[in-house]
């Protein structure tokens, strides 16, 4: 996918934002900016059209993957690929054209082959949390077209809630 047929200009957040007001699981969620045009509006009522929020939702976990260090290129390389399975997508308020967004992602947890990645999509302007969203992804094997184990590296690259939650405690 590419950022135009995102049809937005989604981008790694380079400033830091305090997600916890939104009630953020993870200590260190992986955050984008997003600004919305008019491309994104549905022809009946001009509000975001629900398909746009699932194009936010692939490219944040597109950028935070690539983040780190496992591009869609390196993984087709390596004979593997992420595979959506299902979305849950709860909308909280509607988004218009020019509104500028946040979104938060992380990943919840990696089993053995499946992974659940969550999202908060917040407008900072009014501090209103205009979606969450849950992921749930399977880890294929392209060649074969089958689930394959998450190597051990990769789920600790993501730092899935429950690993970050246990080292926060043992911080602490």
């Amino acid at each position: 996918m590419t950022m135009d047929s995102v049809n937005c200009d989604l981008v790694v957040r380079r400033e830091p934002i305090d997600l916890r007001q939104f009630e953020v699981a993870h200590p260190d969620p992986f955050v984008c900016d997003l600004s919305v045009d008019g491309s994104c509006l549905g022809e009946t009522i001009e509000h975001v059209r629900n398909t746009e929020y699932v194009r936010w939702l692939d490219r944040a976990a597109e950028l935070h993957a690539d983040s780190l260090g496992y591009t869609r290129r390196r993984m087709l390389d390596d004979g593997v690929m992420w595979f959506v399975v299902r979305h849950e997508i709860d909308y909280l308020a509607e988004v218009w054209a020019n509104d500028k967004l946040v979104i938060g992602t992380w990943v919840r947890d990696m089993q053995r082959v499946k992974s659940w990645r969550d999202y908060v999509v917040i407008r900072p302007a009014d501090e209103v949390v205009v979606c969450r969203a849950a992921t749930l992804w399977v880890f294929i094997d392209l060649a074969r077209r089958r689930p394959q184990r998450i190597p051990d590296e990769m789920a600790q690259r993501f730092s899935p809630l429950q690993r970050a939650r246990a080292q926060r405690q043992c911080t602490s």
